[in-house]
């Protein structure tokens, strides 16, 4: 995806988390980079100081630049001439609001992980402080990045697939299949604590991306859902599978399953869009193709890269048709959009993008309120409209 302007400098990126044995964490840094809008400066990379301060000196940050933790970044950075313009949050997802509200409060822009909070009532804070202070919060549904998804958007906006009728959005895996968490696996460990991950296993971790995509795709809003979770790897806290039924506004049905015990599966996220003259299907394992089928029609196999694509999509991809681009460079594009989003508030202009193009604190916020409606609504066994949609 490339910038809308010509800027005068990089943007200066520091980051909280991220460092030795994260992988999200290597993702933001290869994205930052891909386009060349970033200058990765400072850091508070670890929970253990000295093993971030190792990292940030591998990773060619400058001694005085490398932060115990987030108060100390703040503290070094705020009176810098060349402070950090926008700091990315890498942490598990209990630490999240803390920091970036810490962040905002002291002027500097957020790029944070999903789910943006643990609770609602954080995630409700988090955007009012997003609104209140004019800072950009972005939020990392990567999948939302990719160009065959743009095109998708683009051809529902046009009418192309008439009134829709049924959305079927899937994100099984097969990681958390045993208990991995018990085994010494600290990615397993805090996404299966609630004090940690919050209130959904399962349904935050890659359910909030399902949820998100088929959004983002279909412009619909819930109207309501009825949620089944389930906790197949014994002495686990929270679900690892998710079974949910979804009412669209205007009267489209929807079924969205997210599972982490999913075995033969390994990052299977598939949405299908139905509507009453068309049908999209896209699989992010094949993230290059979009197929399109009319009524009475062939399906159609729309490839990344063509000439005749939606603009949304054009911009979105970097090499010709049949050089497969993919999860790295989809990250890279909501980057691109966030330093668009970032430079036209430095500069005090309107960002050339459509703002709804890229996922702000808006999304997150709607992503909290979905685990939440979806929890209770399994407690419960009843109906129910998440709170923001």
């Amino acid at each position: 995806m490339t910038s809308a302007t010509t800027p005068s400098r990089r943007l200066r990126l520091g980051m909280i988390g991220g460092g030795e044995g994260a992988y999200i964490g290597g993702i933001h840094r290869y994205a930052a980079r891909l386009d060349n809008h970033y200058d990765l400066v400072a850091g508070a990379f670890d929970a253990d100081a000295g093993r971030g301060h190792r990292f940030a000196a591998a990773n060619h940050i400058a001694p005085d630049r490398s932060y115990d933790d987030v108060h100390a970044l703040i503290a070094g950075e705020i009176a810098r001439a060349d402070r950090v313009d926008v700091v990315a949050i890498c942490t598990p997802n209990h630490t999240h609001f803390p920091i970036a509200a810490a962040l905002l409060d002291a002027g500097f822009h957020v790029i944070c992980e999903k789910p943006m909070t643990t609770t609602l009532d954080d995630a409700v804070a988090l955007h009012e402080r997003a609104r209140s202070t004019g800072l950009f919060v972005g939020v990392t549904y990567t999948y939302s990045g990719y160009p065959a998804i743009h095109q998708a958007r683009a051809l529902v906006a046009a009418g192309e697939l008439g009134a829709i009728r049924v959305v079927q959005v899937e994100y099984p895996l097969e990681w958390m299949a045993t208990g991995i968490e018990l085994q010494g696996n600290a990615q397993a460990a805090w996404r299966t604590d609630p004090k940690k991950s919050g209130r959904g296993g399962a349904i935050g971790d890659i359910g909030t991306h399902a949820y998100h995509l088929a959004g983002f795709v279909t412009g619909l809003k819930v109207e309501s859902l009825f949620a089944d979770l389930a906790t197949f790897v014994a002495g686990r806290a929270l679900d690892d599978n998710a079974h949910v039924l979804l009412r669209y506004e205007g009267g489209a049905r929807g079924l969205l399953w997210a599972s982490q015990v999913a075995i033969g599966q390994s990052n299977s996220l598939r949405l299908r869009v139905y509507g009453e003259k068309a049908s999209l299907t896209w699989q992010q394992e094949q993230p290059n193709e979009l197929a399109f089928t009319p009524l009475g029609g062939a399906p159609a196999i729309i490839k990344r890269g063509r000439d005749d694509l939606a603009l949304d999509a054009k911009t979105r991809a970097r090499t010709p048709p049949g050089h497969p681009e993919g999860y790295i460079e989809a990250f890279a594009n909501l980057y691109t959009g966030y330093a668009e989003a970032i430079r036209a508030h430095i500069e005090g202009r309107t960002p050339a993008h459509d703002p709804a193009s890229i996922p702000t604190s808006a999304d997150g916020l709607k992503g909290v309120a979905f685990v939440d409606a979806v929890v209770d609504s399994h407690l419960s066994a009843r109906w129910l409209k998440p709170a923001f949609t």
